[in-house]
């Protein structure tokens, strides 16, 4: 019996909406990469873009431990000779709730075209609201 490798043709991607109010920011990171890898399904390859499709909706009321509201730093660079910007934590979730979730997850995941192509399949809103109803997303519980 030969070895079963998924292709394109074999790959489902669902749609699921996660609730991130109360959350904390990194386990609730590793779960959403874990989903947009497709580790959790059993034809899984590390090789093809087989994961799912998660809608975070109240990112805004995402909690962190500690004292990483002062302390995590955020980096961006103009290219210009000491134009590196810094802002904290705190101020990212008052302006960017999204960016906040979205680096987080990024960072668990590949660092090549495969994972561009799977972060693409994040969609992260501030508020309660979403304008994916069309997909019939099913609602996901995380377990931790």
């Amino acid at each position: 019996m030969k070895t079963f490798s998924p292709t394109m043709e074999h790959i489902e991607h669902d749609w699921y909406v996660v609730d991130g109010s109360g959350q904390v920011l990194g386990r609730l990171a590793a779960q959403i990469a874990h989903r947009l890898r497709g580790k959790h399904k059993p034809e899984f390859a590390p090789h093809l873009d087989n994961g799912d499709f998660i809608i975070v909706v109240n990112c805004e009321k995402i909690k962190v431990t500690g004292k990483k509201m002062e302390e995590k730093k955020y980096y961006r660079h103009s290219g210009y000779v000491g134009g590196l910007k810094t802002t904290t934590l705190s101020t990212m979730l008052e302006t960017k709730p999204a960016e906040v979730l979205k680096a987080a997850v990024r960072g668990m995941l590949p660092k090549n075209r495969l994972g561009r192509d799977m972060l693409k399949k994040l969609k992260v809103y501030a508020g309660p609201e979403h304008p994916h109803a069309a997909q019939a997303p099913k609602a996901l519980t995380l377990t931790y």
